[in-house]
């Protein structure tokens, strides 16, 4: 089945409990950088900030007693590139994913590099979009 771009969007907004102001982001979020000049490596830079924010946010308040190192430690330890695929295939990002047509045909939407970079794409958008709170509320439901 080939999906449209809008179609893609809602898809992506039903699968992580967000509904997007701006289409534009969420698609720019599912774009790799061999579809467009306009793609989702600078949503990934932003997404892998406000993920590793949210993430030591959560672990400051729950673990009060540990030291900065331990914190750092368990971070690393769930924001990973594993974990981010985990995220991936539970959301079936693959299958929205705008792909260049060699990505296409060598499967790169199962590619782990390009899933775990999408996720973070998506968290980005998410900020860009609503702001912290939505994007905090995404990562705590994902």
């Amino acid at each position: 089945m080939t999906r449209t771009d809008d179609t893609r969007a809602q898809e992506l907004s039903q699968r992580i409990g967000y509904v997007f102001q701006s289409n534009t982001l969420a698609l720019e979020a599912l774009t790799h950088r061999s579809r467009a000049v306009r793609n989702n490596e600078r949503l990934e830079f932003l997404g892998d900030s406000v993920l590793n924010l949210v993430v030591a946010q959560i672990l400051f308040d729950r673990h009060p007693q540990l030291p900065e190192g331990e914190l750092s430690r368990i971070r690393a330890g769930l924001v990973n590139r594993e974990a981010l695929l985990q995220i991936a295939q539970k959301l079936r990002l693959g299958e929205l994913l705008r792909l260049g047509e060699g990505e296409l045909k060598s499967g790169g939407g199962g590619r782990p590099s390009i899933l775990a970079d999408a996720v973070e794409a998506v968290l980005g958008a998410v900020f860009r979009d609503g702001g912290f709170a939505p994007a905090e509320s995404v990562i705590r439901n994902l």
